[in-house]
């Protein structure tokens, strides 16, 4: 639900509906306390609000759950820039450089807060007149080439009538305060002193774009002149990027060593861990899961050292996780999935996590089976139980179970030593376990009935025996059975002896298997016919399903006999 929710504040953040990106962000963190990534977000759109303190808040309580995340500090940068602490905002910016010394927003956002700083400097050794220190700016040789290459004042070269002002400003720097009435030559200052001057509400420059691919506050500006190394990097960027397409077409004609070979030189021409995920997986479909499992551990290193995206590093714990479920290590394909998902929680990762957790189960229950032990079980517990050690006797029968799960004879005889211990809803559930795996398996229903009897539940203890009875094909158990009910059927009489007719009629009301069976039509047809004809109830009992319903009615008291 929480990724859900973020999910849903940064369309509402792509959208600019900055009200409801901060409901979606709160409503998340709210279900995922320790996500950084959640209040990261939620800074941004105070950014956007203009509401820095709110804003600093979340990016400092994002750096506290995870200090060495780069972005979280860059978040501190442009809150403390916002709230006019610049010195706080380069401490901020310096420690995410420090994290990822190449990445060109935090680049920009630092250069920016320390020329910021250098301008301020530059105000405080001025006195008098406060715009008499900025008349400098208008001596520097490159002056006109700083305006030609920035966007904002490159079209304010093609007006005559403000050249004129500009022109006159830097003969005669003291005529500026008349000037700054005019909105373009605070753009002229802007560009020169290196920092915004915008409407209020607007970001401050430098401003990052937020995490999870949401779009920039502001357009982002024009690219610096590229030093030697950024244009390495590019270019092997490029280069590895090329290699990775032809593999990923190798891979599509599952041609795996030919993908293989590229993915290797792609990794080759630029680190990007990235291409080792994908040596990984060709090197899955082709079956060789050890090999896998060694490059996506390479992946995993090389990610740390770089400071990759834990998506990728989770990727890599997640296909070694698989590699090892193929290899049938459910033990360490488990561990890795926890490291997936510690990286990053998907769905697909915890639906691979307890499907492989419930099969670790049942292999574990699979190798305990034994016949042999199952045997030794048995005879242990039939000893046990002849000794009267009936606790002895359980214990002997429930490790039969374990080693023969699908034999009824442990159920049944760990029932029976449940029985003499008074357990009888347990002995009750041990015999529906063996009912299950034998609905033959006739000493089950009879010692079911038993435990039902003993807890005085006479019309379940006689329907347990009907159903005995239809089992009992070749009539093996009949006696048994036979007795069995009229030990239930006696025991019922018995419970209802010197009740008063009065008594009887309020008992019968309050038993619901007694009341459908006299609301059931075809007994009442045969209840009517009796009354006129008692000799037509002995001809009906012939039908065992009659039967049974016609002694339980005599036994609560409804048909008496005998008058």
């Amino acid at each position: 639900m929480a990724e859900a929710l973020k999910a849903e504040g940064n369309k509402a953040f792509s959208a600019k509906d900055y009200p409801t990106a901060i409901d979606k962000f709160t409503q998340a963190i709210a279900l995922d306390t320790n996500n950084h990534v959640l209040y990261s977000n939620r800074s941004a759109v105070f950014v956007a609000l203009s509401d820095y303190q709110h804003a600093l808040d979340d990016a400092n309580k994002a750096v506290e759950i995870k200090p060495d995340w780069a972005k979280g500090w860059s978040r501190k940068g442009a809150a403390c820039r916002g709230l006019g602490d610049l010195v706080g905002a380069h401490d901020a910016y310096d420690q995410a450089l420090k994290l990822e010394p190449n990445n060109s927003q935090f680049k920009s956002g630092f250069d920016a807060v320390k020329r910021a700083i250098d301008s301020e400097a530059r105000a405080d050794r001025v006195s008098g007149d406060p715009t008499a220190g900025l008349g400098g700016l208008f001596d520097d040789p490159q002056f006109f080439q700083k305006l030609a290459s920035n966007p904002r004042t490159a079209a304010l070269l093609n007006d005559q009538e403000f050249m004129t002002k500009l022109r006159h400003v830097k003969d005669n720097p003291n005529s500026m305060g008349e000037e700054m009435r005019d909105p373009r030559f605070l753009q002229v200052l802007s560009v020169l002193l290196g920092i915004d001057m915008q409407f209020p509400g607007a970001p401050p420059s430098g401003q990052e774009e937020p995490d999870e691919e949401m779009p920039p506050l502001v357009p982002d500006p024009e690219p610096e002149p590229q030093d030697e190394e950024t244009i390495s990097k590019q270019k092997a960027q490029a280069a590895g990027d090329a290699e990775k397409k032809l593999g990923n077409d190798f891979y599509k004609k599952r041609q795996f060593d030919e993908a293989i070979e590229h993915y290797g030189k792609a990794w080759e021409l630029n680190k990007d861990i990235t291409y080792l995920n994908n040596i990984g997986a060709a090197k899955f479909e082709k079956g060789d899961y050890q090999g896998a499992i060694d490059v996506c551990e390479q992946a995993v290193t090389e990610g740390r050292e770089q400071r990759a995206d834990f998506k990728m590093i989770a990727k890599a714990f997640a296909r070694i996780g698989t590699a090892f479920e193929k290899l049938g290590d459910l033990t360490v394909a488990i561990e890795n999935y926890n490291k997936s998902l510690m990286e990053h929680r998907t769905p697909d990762v915890l639906a691979k996590l307890r499907t492989v957790e419930k099969a670790k189960v049942k292999a574990e229950k699979d190798s305990y089976i034994s016949s042999e032990e199952a045997e030794r079980a048995r005879e242990l517990g039939q000893q046990k139980f002849q000794e009267a050690d009936w606790p002895g006797a359980v214990e002997a029968f429930a490790e039969m179970t374990k080693r023969a799960p699908d034999d009824p004879r442990g159920y049944s005889n760990r029932a029976a030593a449940l029985i003499k211990l008074m357990a009888f809803p347990q002995a009750v559930q041990d015999c529906d376990e063996a009912i299950k795996r034998d609905p033959k398996f006739i000493r089950a229903y009879v010692r079911k009935s038993q435990a039902l009897l003993a807890m005085k539940e006479y019309n379940k203890t006689l329907d347990v025996l009907a159903e005995a009875q239809e089992q009992d094909d070749k009539g093996a158990h009949t006696r048994e059975i036979e007795q069995q009910q009229q030990k239930a059927l006696e025991a019922q009489f018995s419970a209802r002896v010197g009740e008063t007719e009065q008594e009887t009629a309020d008992r019968i009301q309050r038993d619901p298997e007694i009341m459908s069976i006299l609301q059931d039509p075809v007994m009442q047809s045969i209840l009517q016919q009796a009354k006129g004809d008692p000799s037509a109830l002995q001809e009906h009992m012939k039908n065992a399903h009659v039967r049974m319903k016609i002694q339980k009615l005599i036994a609560a008291g409804v048909i008496r006999l005998g008058r």
